[in-house]
């Protein structure tokens, strides 16, 4: 009988022992968010709670970036092992000598628009002539501004420019402005339709400006052959899947320990965003970033950029 007892014993220790390895095995990773958590970030909150990253082996520390200029800046230094940044963002940044790689798409079409009211004086963007537009970063959103005026027969010099800072929505329902740049079409339009007011947006995708990823995850161009890095990818692709699949069930687990987000204009925001989700996230499309890095070499923001490979990859997968 002791000895069937012994035997029992050492089979629950055997089977109890990779659990425990994969406990102690764990490797920890640190997230930098592009801004405050939202609904942009959903497939990463999905993996979170469900448990994906755990199962990866992963342990994910997930920061909210005291400055949202810093996420960049702290992958570089090694100081975060993966930060949510911007396509457009990113050519600059290697243009500027910071060894930073794109290794996965979170948002997969642009989210930035030219934003006015629907009632209001603008209804195409040749009625920009003379008129103010609010913006709130510089940079690439002037880039792209230019860019679509100069498809409507206009330029930078037939507008004003005003720096409302974040207050994007406010400015144009105050009438400060006649429009903005830089306004994000889950987010400004929701937030004009609960004020009351009809927004009238225009993509840059449809007036001159290439197609573009606009959130992507990167990180540091010295660590691209860490395993854990494609642990990450394939746990954020299964809670996209799960995302995709039981959306209902999935705004519960967000906003289950944050009731601050729980409020209309996040959940306007969640049933936008739902079909701009990478389904993909490791997949690269190089033909994207070398037609995106042109355009901005066009533009002036970038010079000679270099080889996509150098910016921008498909990580392996893993063995079986």
């Amino acid at each position: 009988m002791l000895s069937r007892l012994f035997a029992a014993a050492a089979a629950l220790a055997l089977l109890a022992a990779p659990a425990a390895a994969q406990q102690e095995q764990r490797t920890e990773l640190t997230l930098i968010l592009d801004w405050f958590l939202n609904p942009d970030h959903a497939p990463i909150v999905v993996a979170q709670e469900r448990g994906y990253f755990a199962d990866a082996g992963l342990d994910v520390e997930v920061r909210e970036p005291a400055d949202p200029n810093n996420p960049p800046k702290l992958v570089a230094a090694g100081k975060a092992d993966i930060a949510i940044s911007y396509q457009p963002q990113l050519h600059m940044q290697v243009a500027e000598g910071l060894p930073l790689a794109r290794i996965g798409t979170l948002v997969a079409t642009p989210l930035n628009t030219v934003l006015a009211l629907a009632d209001g004086p603008v209804q195409t963007l040749a009625d920009l002539q003379g008129k103010s537009v609010g913006y709130s970063v510089g940079g690439f959103e002037e880039t792209l501004l230019q860019a679509m005026l100069s498809q409507a027969g206009l330029s930078m010099h037939s507008i004003e420019l005003v720096n409302v800072n974040f207050s994007l929505s406010p400015a144009l329902l105050s009438g400060k402005v006649d429009a903005v740049v830089g306004a994000f079409r889950n987010f400004e339009i929701n937030q004009l339709q609960i004020e009351g007011a009809a927004a009238r947006p225009f993509y840059p995708e449809e007036h001159g400006v290439p197609a573009y990823d606009e959130l992507i995850f990167i990180a540091n161009r010295d660590r691209l052959d860490d395993p854990a890095l494609r642990r990450f990818l394939n746990a954020v692709e299964r809670g996209t899947q799960y995302l995709i699949n039981h959306p209902g069930k999935s705004w519960e687990l967000f906003v289950a320990d944050r009731p601050d987000l729980d409020d209309e204009l996040n959940r306007k925001a969640w049933a936008d965003t739902l079909p701009r989700f990478a389904l993909r996230p490791a997949a690269l499309d190089t033909a994207r970033y070398r037609q995106f890095a042109a355009f901005l070499e066009r533009q002036g923001l970038i010079a000679d950029p270099p080889p996509v490979a150098d910016y921008a990859v498909e990580l392996p997968g893993l063995p079986e």
